[in-house]
């Protein structure tokens, strides 16, 4: 018998119709793991992600709320009755450990404690102790995590606030943002995968600069997006005056073509990335101006966030922005909130802080929960670092100030994969020492990428012969935190 026989015989028609649905199934995975996949024009497929998930994400979006100047954990969520007992008195040498400071309180012969000036109670089925300042996001206690062991490397603003961002606290490494650009892409073809929001509160300000949303070594389409609160939420996005949708689109079209001119002739990867960058600047064109648009807002969410999510370049408008961002598909959402470096005036400035963002940060939990939207959306509030148990200067009777504290710190995840309802980690009596269950910055990120369905170490990038990732050589999943 001829070997083609043996095939017909040995094949038949529910053998071909196994292996057929074996092959459906293969590609209706694809579609799930890379949606739009299938069924795109070649020009799209040009600007597709580079990968895709390795493996099931427990969320899809992030979302940053970044209070730029290290609020007090002290004041937050990390209560100490301890420092009240002994307001004024010396933080014992055993405690400091000869711990580096800071040039503002290097030449300090004392180091008085001093407790909160503000109630704590406890709160949700965890229990957790809240500030007064905070009542709203203790309303939302049973939904987030509070991790009070964060730690860091740095101890002074500039450092510290490179290092959250990029894991490294010199420059040109790219960001949080960058690298889920690069790994995964966007939802939305019309938008960005990094969008950046900014405000400022009514406190004392660190500065925030393009470094800390960078696309480093990356493709420069991975660098976050800025949107402004003026008139225009992207500067130069709208048309010249005298110039319409059409003509701008030839023009395009003309500088499409003289760009993959050079590009044949030169190489250089950075010249695609002009042309994709180009190509979304037309297509924001549409999408932009209605996502800005808040107006249309529900009056029930309008009061969920407060009037002032009506006022443009305000932490509670860039809340319900961010909302809208990531609803829409935007991988990566990161607000930097400015205002919390209380070296003195602690108790007069951070209440104005925390009404600035209490309120809003809470309502954006709520708003996605009522959405649907929190399961496959990562929540993150916090700072740079932390801030003394000990009062900066000689102690006031009525107000004190508190220095950078890096060696323990308070911040708390909400959705996308995250344990809600709980308090991780233990800091001593004092709130200066982690006694229990301490998280790096690195381990911050590796836990941040996992949700997102990447394994940290293999979301690399090679860079003058090295091959570099967002936790550089270090960075465990912690476990105790996922849902």
């Amino acid at each position: 018998m001829s070997e083609y026989n043996k095939f017909r015989l040995n094949h038949t028609r529910r053998h071909f119709l196994t292996r057929a649905g074996l092959g459906i199934g293969s590609i209706a995975l694809g579609s799930l793991l890379a949606p739009g996949m299938f069924g795109r024009k070649q020009e799209e497929l040009e600007s597709l992600p580079l990968g895709v998930a390795q493996f099931a994400p427990k969320a899809k979006r992030i979302i940053y709320l970044f209070q730029n100047g290290a609020p007090s954990q002290l004041e937050t969520f990390d209560y100490k009755p301890k420092l009240n007992e002994m307001i004024g008195q010396d933080l014992p040498a055993s405690i400091r450990m000869g711990q580096r400071l800071t040039g503002m309180t290097a030449n300090q012969e004392k180091f008085p404690l001093v407790g909160s000036a503000f109630e704590f109670k406890q709160h949700g089925q965890s229990g957790a102790w809240v500030s007064s300042m905070f009542p709203h996001m203790a309303s939302i206690a049973d939904d987030i995590c509070i991790i009070k062991t964060i730690h860091t490397e740095a101890i002074n603003h500039d450092p510290a606030l490179t290092f959250f961002q990029t894991g490294a606290q010199q420059g040109n490494r790219p960001s949080m943002g960058a690298w889920m650009s690069y790994g995964l892409g966007s939802e939305n073809r019309n938008l960005p995968a990094y969008c950046v929001l900014l405000s400022r509160g009514r406190g004392n300000g660190q500065g925030v600069y393009s470094k800390l949303w960078t696309n480093g070594f990356l493709d420069s389409i991975h660098q976050g997006v800025v949107f402004s609160s003026g008139e225009d939420p992207i500067l130069y996005l709208n048309n010249p005056e005298g110039q319409d949708r059409t003509s701008r689109r030839d023009m395009l079209d003309q500088l499409s073509k003289l760009n993959t001119m050079a590009f044949e002739q030169f190489g250089d990867p950075e010249i695609q990335s002009k042309i994709q960058q180009y190509e979304m600047s037309y297509r924001m064109q549409t999408a932009v101006p209605e996502l800005t648009d808040l107006s249309k807002e529900a009056d029930h969410i309008i009061r969920m966030y407060g009037p002032e999510c009506l006022v443009p370049g305000t932490y509670a408008a860039n809340c319900l922005l961010a909302r809208k961002l990531s609803e829409s598909g935007v991988r990566f959402v990161q607000l930097y909130h400015q205002g919390w470096d209380q070296h003195g005036n602690l108790v007069g400035e951070m209440p104005l802080q925390a009404q600035d963002v209490d309120r809003a940060s809470a309502a954006l939990v709520k708003d996605l929960k009522q959405r649907g939207l929190l399961d496959e959306t990562l929540v993150i509030w916090g700072g740079e670092f932390g801030r003394t148990n000990y009062c900066q200067g000689n102690l006031g009777k009525d107000n004190y100030g508190r220095d950078h504290h890096p060696k323990c710190f308070s911040i708390w995840m909400a959705g996308g994969g995250i344990k809600p309802g709980m308090v991780y980690g233990e800091t001593d009596e004092f709130g200066y020492n982690i006694v229990k269950d301490p998280v790096s910055v690195h381990d911050f990120h590796a836990t941040i990428q996992h949700l997102m369905g990447i394994n940290h170490e293999q979301l690399t990038y090679k860079h003058l012969g090295r091959r570099y990732r967002l936790t550089d050589v270090a960075g465990q999943v912690i476990p105790g935190i996922l849902a």
